[in-house]
Order: C-alpha cells, then sequence, then structure tokens
C-alpha cells in the first residue's frame, strides 16, 4: 500500500473531515491513473496538473546539463478523441480524490483547450467552471502564415459551490488610475477614488490592498534557456505561475497534486508556500530531477515505484531505460541522441564509451559495430550493456582483443539489478569506485580532448586535485 497511517493531521477546512492516513512528501513512479486508484476519496485541496498537450511533438530533452540528454514523449495517436478519452479517465479519479471544497486547474493550449473544457464540463458541471485564465508571454517565435499563439489557457474549476479563492494572496501592488483622485486618510492610508457619473456614489481604493488579478495574466513569461531555474524540461513552466496559483486556492497545511509533475515546479512551490504535497509522474528519469530540486530547498522526499527488477526496466521506454543504465553506473549520458555514432554514455572518470541495448541475445553484429564507435571515439575499451549477450557476440569480444587490442566488455542488466544501491558492479568497480550520495546523478561533461584530461592516477596523486570525502577514502 503506498498510504500509511500518521495519526491525525487536521484540516484547514472543518466542514471536511480530516484526512489521516494520506502519505505526503510523496512522488509516485507510474502511470498516474493506477496512483490516482489508489488514493481515498475527497482528501485533496488543490491540483494542478500541466499533461502532454496534443500537439505531435517529440522533445528530445537536455535536463540541467549538455551532457544529460532525456527524452520525453508528446506523442498522440489516434486522433483527438482518443486523447480526450485518455485524459477523462484521469480527470474522473481527479474529481473523486478532491476535498467537496477543492480546486483544481487544467494547464492547455490551443491543440486542445475546447475539447478538454467540454470534458471537464462533463465531470465537474458547468456550474462549478470558475475561470478560464489566459496566460500571455513573449517568449517563441513569431507566426508568419497566422498571428503569433503566445498564450496558453489554464482552465479553473471547483468540485463544488464552497470553495477556498483568496486573490488577496497574489494581489499586485496597483497602478495609479488616470481621471482618479488619489488622497491620504486619516490613518494615513493612500487611496484613489473614483465617483460613478450616473449615481454619483463614490469608490474608494487603497494602495496598500493591492490590484486584484484578473483572467487573464502578462507574465510570468517562459522560461528562456539562461534562466536560472530551468531545468531543461521543454514545458517547464516558471515559478511564479504556481505562485499565483497556489497561494490563491489553497491555505498553508494543504494538499497539492500535481499528477504530470514532470520537473516539478508545482510541488515545489507547494513546498515553499508551506502547503503538504504529492507528485506522479511516469517517467523514472524525472524522479531523480524532482528528488535532487526538492532536496535542495530543504524537503524530505520518498519516491515510490522506480523499477527495481529486470521485469521493471523490460516495460520501461527505450530512452528511461538508456537513462537509468546510465545513472546507475553514475556515468555521463550521451550529449546527443542522432549522429552518436552508437555511444549512449561514457564511464564515470576515464570516459570510455556504454551502448546500451533493451534486448536479449544481443549478436556479433552489435558489437562489431560498437568497435567501430569505439575507435572513431579514440579510445581503448568499451562497454555494452544488454539482458543477455549470444554465443558469437562472446567470441567477437575474444577476437577484437586478440585482433586490434580493444576491450569491449559485455554488461549483463541482471548485474546492475544486483549491485548494492549506489554501488558498481563487480565488472565496472575499476571505472565506477562506489560513490557517496551527493555523488550520484551529478552531470559531468561529454569528452572534449583526450590529451587535456588528466589520467585517473595523475588525479589520485595531484596535490591540486579535490579533497574527497571521509566516506571515499
Amino acid at each position: 500500500m503506498r498510504f500509511l497511517g500518521e495519526g491525525p493531521r487536521g484540516s484547514s477546512h472543518p466542514e471536511v473531515n480530516p484526512i489521516s492516513y494520506l502519505k505526503t512528501s510523496v512522488i509516485h513512479c507510474d502511470d498516474n491513473k493506477s496512483v490516482l486508484a489508489e488514493i481515498p476519496a475527497d482528501c485533496i485541496d488543490l491540483i494542478y496538473l500541466d499533461p502532454p498537450f496534443f500537439s505531435n511533438k517529440v522533445y528530445e530533452v537536455i535536463w540541467g546539463d549538455e551532457a544529460e540528454v532525456r527524452s520525453f514523449e508528446d506523442r498522440w495517436s489516434g486522433g483527438i478523441q482518443v486523447y480526450t478519452d485518455w485524459m477523462h479517465e484521469r480527470a474522473v479519479e481527479m474529481h473523486r480524490v478532491l476535498k467537496p471544497t477543492g480546486s483544481i486547474y487544467l494547464h492547455c493550449d490551443w491543440h486542445a483547450s475546447h475539447y478538454l473544457k467540454m470534458m471537464m464540463d462533463k465531470i465537474f458541471e458547468p456550474k462549478n467552471f470558475q475561470n478560464e485564465l489566459v496566460w500571455c508571454y513573449e517568449v517563441g517565435g513569431r507566426g508568419k502564415r497566422r498571428w503569433a499563439r503566445k498564450h496558453d489557457t489554464i482552465l479553473f474549476y471547483s468540485k463544488g459551490s464552497k470553495f477556498h479563492f483568496d486573490p488577496t494572496a497574489v494581489a499586485e501592488r496597483r497602478k495609479p488610475g488616470t481621471h482618479m483622485k488619489v488622497g491620504i486618510d486619516e490613518d494615513g492610508r493612500e487611496y484613489q477614488e473614483k465617483r460613478d457619473a450616473k449615481t454619483g456614489k463614490v469608490y474608494r481604493y487603497y494602495m496598500d490592498e493591492g490590484t486584484i488579478p484578473q483572467d487573464w495574466w502578462v507574465g510570468p513569461q517562459q522560461l528562456n534557456r539562461e534562466d536560472a531555474e530551468r531545468l531543461g524540461y521543454p514545458t517547464q513552466k516558471p515559478e511564479a505561475l504556481l505562485e499565483k496559483i497556489i497561494a490563491a486556492s489553497s491555505r498553508k497545511g494543504d494538499i497539492v497534486l500535481d499528477p504530470f509533475c514532470g520537473c516539478g515546479t508545482a510541488i515545489a512551490v507547494a513546498h515553499k508556500l508551506d502547503r503538504a504535497w504529492l507528485g506522479i509522474d511516469i517517467s523514472p528519469t524525472a524522479l531523480g530531477i524532482m528528488q535532487r530540486r526538492l532536496e535542495k530547498i530543504g524537503a524530505e522526499v520518498d519516491l515510490e515505484g522506480l523499477p527495481v527488477t529486470e521485469d521493471d526496466l523490460r516495460k520501461q521506454r527505450p530512452f528511461e531505460f538508456q537513462n537509468w543504465v546510465i545513472q546507475r553506473v553514475n556515468g555521463t549520458h550521451s550529449p546527443r541522441k542522432s549522429g552518436d555514432m552508437g555511444i549512449d554514455g561514457f564511464s564515470f572518470m576515464e570516459l570510455l564509451p556504454i551502448q546500451v541495448k533493451q534486448s536479449d541475445g544481443v549478436g556479433r553484429k552489435v558489437v562489431d559495430e560498437f568497435e567501430t564507435a569505439i575507435e572513431r571515439n579514440g579510445s581503448a575499451k568499451g562497454y555494452i550493456v544488454a539482458f543477455s549477450f549470444s554465443k558469437p557476440a562472446r567470441e567477437e569480444v575474444a577476437r577484437v582483443k586478440a585482433k586490434k587490442g580493444l576491450e569491449i566488455e559485455l554488461v549483463e542488466v541482471a548485474t546492475l539489478v544486483k549491485a548494492p544501491p549506489n554501488k558498481s558492479t563487480p565488472e565496472l568497480s575499476d571505472l565506477f569506485p562506489a560513490l557517496p550520495k551527493d555523488f550520484i546523478g551529478l552531470p559531468m561533461p561529454p569528452p572534449r580532448s583526450k590529451r587535456a584530461r588528466p589520467s585517473l592516477e595523475e588525479l589520485v596523486r595531484s596535490d591540486k586535485a579535490p579533497r574527497l570525502p571521509d566516506a571515499m577514502d
């Protein structure tokens, strides 16, 4: 079970029974449909979701460093009906887990916003539709054949007629209006006054109360590549956008759920605003990125559902499987997925080529082609990781070593699975020494010049080499 008994946690909504058995500060690695089905009904205060858009794109993503290449799919086959049916199954579960006083924000764009609006009306009812928020931004291309598409749509629904909403939590500094009287009252508060021409009634607006945000938001802008908070996720949203939503539609201590949490912006902001949180994402790679992001801001994070067996790894998407292997041996991902000469990554210290195959019975041809890749890379050794290898493959390894002196080591996935956490495998121990937890998963630069990089022995002997933690002594 994913849910633990932890005693009463209380609730910011006295009319709703408190949930005492939902474990928060957890990111689940699974299809969110499965995880949502296990969450108790009526226990979540706020849901924000930014699902894959119906854009027919495949994103090849660079996570945090040019050497860490990740691939996330945003591709849908079967048309809009397949997409909306897929979303409908999950939205029904989201409606179930929301508290009667809960709210949900669905982030989408022009590809499917009108279809999703109709879907949400059926589930949440039109009377509980509160806003169509239009988020405008400047980042992106300029239209040449049509008006430039410079906004996303966020659909805001409540589950019932009573829900928390506090726009003053995100009120902005009021700008002086034209043709309005400005004054200071007896308490020293600055105000503006406007008289209704028909009724003569005077309306007073205090400057310190700010301007209540409207349903169209000019900024915060989409993130640029150079923005400090960018992690490399292609559709990453700025934290300032999530701050508006979470601050206005939840209180401190409330539970925020993001069922498509990607790089974790919503749950990171929820933590900063003292909300409890729960995240779901199907990508093991994403979970590792989110864990590091949240731990940097002081959050304790539990990861559940990560692949731990061979069967789990066989079910992973190819790029996710590849990422798991490279991370498991503390390696560096190849900076390119096309034209990479069959090299998927490099070893930790000596930057030797690694090729990953999500298959059984890898044969002679794979070894022969990898031999060429090793030579083009200027290396004398390399690794192929797969579930199993054929006898001809092992014979080819022996032939290459005898004829050319090239070493190709064949590593079975079972060996990586059985290795203790954060430890290297016996076959790779000379290249992947055991590292303390803080070093696991850190991006390393791709190989540039073999001459410019000192050998492992030189690094160990050098007085200038950085002192490693005691755990490595």
